[in-house]
């Protein structure tokens, strides 16, 4: 039997990578600081190094209000502008109502009313009142869109703050899975996502006296909003702004934090349209206050000394070096579109994942003791091949794990132990073709080379339905049933590669230097 000089080469590149790339698990953490990034050990999932679980809720009320609130200033606006007379306008849980007494400007009022938004639908009573409520499908759709946009937000900014591999799935219609391996204190996750971040920029309403301010008399257009408190204590002031946003929070396309004056600022950048409208809304109010708002609360109101034409700007207030560093970090994440509310929340601790680990070497360590043995049993010197090739197996499957920054669970573990299992399956269809072969009378060398070419056909059947169920498991599953089809599905092509191309490297050389005249199976 011959083995080309391509699979030979082939082997040892493949080797030695594999072994490369799985040394950093076998390596002390003394060891790993002096490695080079790309070597790294295989990520350990939440149930294996420990770290925090949340169970988030988003608060879809709150968009649905918000919604209605918007419906109803666009309402008053078209109705204004047509000279429609009404009553009683104002929001609902999911729409508005309002009431137009004239009868002969109802038809007009629930054409404007209708023009609104789409998906919208018009109950009207006999008495002229109106109610404006989005249909079925409708909210669905939003429902669908908000939370999709929570989970992305949510991402990013786990991403932002630098945590590897978390997990973040969506759970029934309204919630959010967020596993954090290795954060076993989730103190300042919780307060980040705790944040909306909806960032505007107002003009400050300099028409309303202090004394109004306080006693809540202010002009329709306008609101009364409290500056966040200073880090020294400080109570927060109040600021009277006009409701309309001049520029918002999604125009920005960078944020980060420094220093100006020993003092911590966020520095912030727009793009292209939002720098022009921002050097527009600096020129035209040049010696008037212009408010920041992030989350409902004044961050800064500078005075706008002149125009500010870079499309960059600088927000100062009472920060301390960590929260404008969250603050930059929330801006570049971006807003969330509802508020998340904390429903679940577990810290699994390190040693329960130690206890795993070992529990995963022991069932590792046993499985592939059994196995060898049974080869060894049952094939003799075949066996040895056999097991050689178990071995050079679980190292690519190391090797490949720690190269792809995959996560290995405690599923992940069942999977290498079952691949294990599996990985001299294919050996033991290849020595049993032997077997046949060398008993029909053929040559040891013939029956070698027909024992692999007889049984390739099979092996590759018998993976490739495993391989299937790998796929469809990582594809509809989640968290530690994807773990357990990923290191299925690698387990796969390696115990592939290493009972057909290794073994039979082995198998040729056996036969190039032993000369043997009987098949030892």
């Amino acid at each position: 039997m011959r083995i080309e000089s391509w699979k030979l080469i082939l082997v040892a590149l493949v080797c030695l990578g594999g072994a490369l790339f799985a040394l950093p698990n076998a390596l002390p953490a003394s060891a790993l600081a002096m490695m080079p990034a790309w070597l790294k050990p295989v990520n350990l999932g939440l149930d294996l190094q420990g770290g925090s679980h949340l169970l988030l809720e988003v608060d879809l009320k709150a968009v649905f209000k918000e919604q209605a609130v918007s419906l109803v200033e666009s309402a008053r606006t078209a109705l204004r502008k047509e000279n429609i007379r009404y009553i009683g306008l104002g929001a609902d849980a999911d729409g508005l109502r309002v009431t137009i007494p004239e009868a002969d400007q109802r038809e007009k009022a629930r054409d404007l009313l209708r023009k609104l938004d789409a998906g919208t639908e018009i109950a009207e009573a006999e008495n002229g009142a109106m109610s404006l409520r989005y249909q079925e499908f409708a909210i669905n759709e939003k429902r669908r869109a908000v939370l999709g946009q929570s989970i992305e937000i949510v991402r990013r900014r786990i991403d932002e703050m630098g945590t590897r591999e978390p997990t973040i799935v969506r759970q029934g219609e309204d919630r959010i899975l967020l596993q954090l391996p290795g954060v076993e204190n989730p103190e300042h996750v919780k307060s980040l996502l705790g944040k909306t971040a909806k960032l505007t920029f107002h003009l400050v309403d300099h028409g309303v006296s202090p004394q109004d301010a306080y006693a809540g008399r202010v002009p329709p257009g306008s609101e009364v909003l409290h500056e966040t408190e200073g880090r020294n204590g400080e109570g927060a002031r109040i600021v009277v702004i006009r409701r309309k946003v001049e520029l918002g929070g999604e125009a920005l396309v960078d944020a980060s934090a420094g220093f100006t004056e020993g003092q911590a600022v966020v520095n912030f950048r727009f793009n292209g349209q939002g720098a022009k409208k921002f050097g527009a809304i600096t020129t035209e109010n040049a010696g008037k206050q212009f408010a920041i708002v992030l989350d409902g609360k004044v961050i800064s109101a500078p005075v706008i000394r002149e125009p500010i034409l870079g499309g960059s700007g600088q927000i100062s207030g009472s920060f301390t070096a960590q929260t404008a560093n969250d603050l930059a970090l929330l801006l570049r994440a971006g807003a969330l579109p509802a508020p998340l509310t904390i429903l679940e929340e577990r810290t699994v601790g390190p040693d329960l994942g130690a206890d795993s680990i070992y529990a995963g070497k022991v069932a590792s360590a046993i499985g592939l003791m059994l196995v060898a043995i049974f080869m060894l049993l049952i094939y003799g010197l075949f066996g040895v091949f056999a097991n050689i090739a178990l071995v050079v197996n679980l190292i690519l499957l190391l090797g490949l794990l720690s190269m792809m920054g995959a996560t290995l669970t405690l599923p992940g573990i069942a999977g290498i132990v079952l691949t294990m299992g599996m990985a001299v399956d294919a050996n033991v269809l290849i020595y049993e073709r032997m077997r046949e072969e060398f008993r029909l009378g053929r040559g040891i060398v013939s029956a070698c080379t027909a024992g692999f070419k007889r049984a390739l056909v099979t092996i590759v059947d018998s993976q490739l339905t495993t391989l299937i169920a790998a796929v469809l498991l990582f594809q509809f599953g989640t968290g530690p049933v994807r773990g357990f089809a990923v290191t299925l599905a690698i387990g796969l092509f390696t115990s592939m590669f290493t009972a057909i191309l290794v073994v039979q490297l082995m198998i040729s050389l056996w036969l190039k230097y032993a000369r043997p005249k009987a098949l030892p199976i």
